[in-house]
């Protein structure tokens, strides 16, 4: 689990098996840590990303022969 700024661990990852972990966080800093996303800046890639959405009514299982 990382802290509300995303760049250190509050808790060490558990590899290879189930484990209930717990820790504090701040909700000041989690509202603080949003703000550093910056959606139209440097992250905006639209050279590499893109979203479409299509709107038409799709079939959840298709039968081919």
């Amino acid at each position: 689990m990382y802290s509300e700024s995303a760049r250190n661990f509050i808790v060490e990852p558990v590899i290879g098996e189930e484990k209930i972990i717990y820790a504090d966080l701040d909700p000041d800093k989690i509202a603080e840590a949003q703000f550093d996303f910056d959606s139209v800046g440097h992250y905006s890639r639209p050279d590499v990303f893109q979203l479409v959405v299509n709107k038409e009514r799709q079939e959840n299982v298709v039968w081919r022969k």
